[in-house]
């Protein structure tokens, strides 16, 4: 079977605009969130959010993404293109136009996970619908708001002319499209994909949705950098991010034959559904033991002393983090369990829906390539009954052989990235 590398990395994140400002900052401990600006969410009683700061200024000012080009994409798409340009120039290869090397651009694929696509443009069109008519829509609404535009300007920005695909799975979105990528490469339908997620909901219509539902942290409206803090007792629901990860996964072969800078080894996937619940997860967690059991077989780790580190999903509400500690006790044994490092990254860049699971392989593939685990800040109220080391507060250096990523969404959906050290 073929072995894929990650060759290179782009990041899009609350924390730090690009890869090494959002790793500098995960290093540092500081957290992404903070009051939201985006709208006045003086109607919420959650009022805090992980915001991409200061995009214009990075992205446009930085040449990452063109302005006339932007104007024309809604921000889940803006989003996108930018972590897939740095990503690319990330792995060594010239943009279109440029001089430089670049693969056979035939055999490019590009798969992105998107939860919801372009909701601030539905938003306005609807607006506008509603109050002036249809005949003042913009004729560029639908391009913008459909969830597959983010892979299209990935590929039409690099000129990828193979597969571009979308991954619709909720929260497991960017998770399932580097599955799918790995895949894609080890069938060797393709040498080079493009591969991430990107998402950009911070708006009052989804932070109300979520809102009713009961799902977000409201507690910390005061100090909205405590507001996520995964495995705590006093954990009261997840907080909205946004943003975008976007990998370079090639074949071994592609890689060495152009002598790639290699993060780690992206080895395993597996995927599953609870078929229990559409919003809630199983609380017998036999649809993430059964993900994890298939992704570790996936990546031939046969000796489960080897996993060293887990990212996992960790949204800091009630069922997800008691139902993940729940999986990972059975997968490696209550004693194996606790000797693994085990985070969650999201009260760095909150929980990113269809762009979390692409932010935290990227974290996890940082963490494998320079041996150190990411904290789970906040973690100051211990929740007896889930009593895992999960890497409090400070990062650790450990040589990280095998990691796993977790990524879990509304609907029941499972998926599993294992990464090996390269």
């Amino acid at each position: 079977m073929k072995k894929v590398m990650i060759t290179g990395i782009g990041m899009l994140t609350a924390v730090g605009n690009g890869k090494e400002a959002t790793w500098k900052a995960v290093k540092a401990g500081t957290p992404g969130v903070g009051r939201i600006t985006k709208f006045d969410p003086s109607r919420c009683t959650c009022q805090v959010a992980a915001e991409v700061k200061n995009f214009d200024e990075y992205a446009i000012g930085g040449g990452l993404i063109d302005k006339r080009e932007a104007r024309h994409m809604a921000n889940f798409t803006k989003y996108a293109v930018t972590a897939a340009v740095e990503a690319w120039k990330d792995a060594g290869f010239a943009l279109k136009g440029e001089e430089g090397p670049r693969p056979d651009m035939e055999r490019v694929g590009t798969i992105l996970g998107n939860g919801i696509g372009g909701l601030e443009v539905t938003g306005e069109s609807f607006k506008t619908l509603f109050e002036r008519g249809p005949d003042r829509l913009s004729p560029l609404a639908i391009p913008e708001l459909i969830a597959n535009e983010g892979a299209g300007n990935i590929s039409i920005t690099l000129g990828a002319k193979g597969p571009a695909q979308v991954v619709v799975t909720a929260c497991a979105s960017s998770t399932d499209a580097l599955g799918f990528a790995l895949d894609m490469i080890r069938a060797g339908r393709a040498d080079v994909v493009v591969a991430g997620g990107a998402e950009a909901t911070i708006m009052e219509f989804c932070v109300g949705g979520f809102m009713k539902e009961k799902a977000l942290a409201t507690k910390f409206n005061d100090s909205p950098e405590k507001a996520c803090r995964p495995f705590n007792a006093d954990r009261d629901g997840f907080v909205m991010g946004e943003g975008s990860a976007i990998l370079i996964l090639e074949s071994e072969e592609h890689a060495k034959a152009r002598g790639a800078r290699v993060y780690a080894e992206l080895a395993g996937y597996g995927s599953t559904s609870d078929a229990y619940h559409i919003t809630a997860p199983d609380p017998s967690a036999d649809g993430a033991v059964k993900a994890l059991e298939i992704a570790l077989k996936d990546a031939g780790v046969a000796d489960l002393s080897t996993v060293d580190y887990i990212n996992a999903h960790g949204t800091s509400t009630h069922l997800n983090d008691a139902m993940e500690t729940t999986a990972f006790k059975r997968v490696f044994g209550e004693e194996q369990a606790k000797k693994i490092n085990i985070s969650s990254t999201k009260p760095f860049h909150g929980h990113c829906l269809g762009a979390t699971g692409a932010i935290e392989a990227a974290l996890t593939a940082m963490a494998v390539d320079e041996g150190w685990v990411p904290p789970t800040l906040n973690y100051e109220n211990p929740d007896p009954e889930l009593d895992l080391n999960y890497t409090p507060n400070e990062g650790v250096s450990r040589d990280i052989r095998v990691a796993v990523s977790s990524s879990l969404g509304f609907g029941g959906h499972n998926g599993i990235l294992v990464f090996k050290k390269a």
